[in-house]
């Protein structure tokens, strides 16, 4: 036992902002979700963005999308959830991949749970739509990512949130922009997913750190 402590996920210097930025998304998913409960068209919002319920993309443009749309289905996220945890275990930081499990499991679980909660359809009764999982799990993705790039770097708070906050924008934008154009969400269905993984992962790598901090305090007692 050396008695050196392992490296946060969520990066000591980021717990404040990123936890106020968790609340307003939040507030975000809940308000969007009593808005749109139960209906299945586009809003105003989405009108004015473009009209969601018609493939508007040809190609090439399509091809892209549809790569885009591949990793948010199950083989797709399977095989980025693999090479995560992988990527984090050869980088000797397990408690990252951890998060990588956890982060996704709940990301999803959350935006199945508010899909059925709130009713929203595209395309016929059956096709849940709000918040989009696609984008929840783009973002949930590139948070981590950046999370772990973020400690590994020494980025400061400014630095270090830009960065966060950039590399989920990116992400969830180039997916919801997929999923928009292939007619699969409205465009407030992906900010809703983009929400959702902003008011998840923070939570969830705050988790992890506290559960995995007091099972190494427990276990250097337990050594004494």
């Amino acid at each position: 036992m050396t008695g050196r402590p392992a490296p946060s996920v969520l990066p000591p210097s980021l717990r404040p902002w990123l936890g106020l930025i968790a609340v307003l998304a939040a507030l975000v998913v809940g308000a969007l979700g009593v808005l749109y409960s139960g209906h299945s068209e586009p809003g105003t919002v989405d009108r004015w963005i473009i009209q969601p319920t018609a493939d508007t993309l040809g190609p090439p443009w399509r091809r892209v999308a549809l790569a885009l749309d591949f990793l948010g289905e199950p083989v797709g996220s399977a095989v980025l959830i693999v090479a995560g945890v992988v990527g984090c275990l050869l980088l000797r930081r397990p408690r990252a991949a951890v998060l990588v499990v956890a982060g996704v499991g709940t990301t999803v679980g959350a935006t199945t749970l508010i899909k059925h909660l709130v009713g929203r359809t595209i395309h016929g009764s059956g096709n849940l739509s709000y918040p989009s999982g696609h984008a929840a799990f783009a973002t949930a993705l590139a948070l981590m990512a950046a999370l772990l790039a973020t400690r590994r770097l020494g980025l400061g708070r400014t630095a270090g949130m830009s960065f966060v906050l950039g590399s989920a924008l990116i992400a969830g934008a180039a997916m919801g922009w997929a999923q928009v154009g292939l007619g699969a969400h409205y465009p407030t269905d992906v900010l809703g997913g983009w929400c959702t993984a902003l008011a998840v992962i923070p939570a969830t790598a705050w988790l992890v750190d506290r559960i995995a901090d007091r099972m190494t305090d427990s276990g250097r007692r337990e050594h004494r």
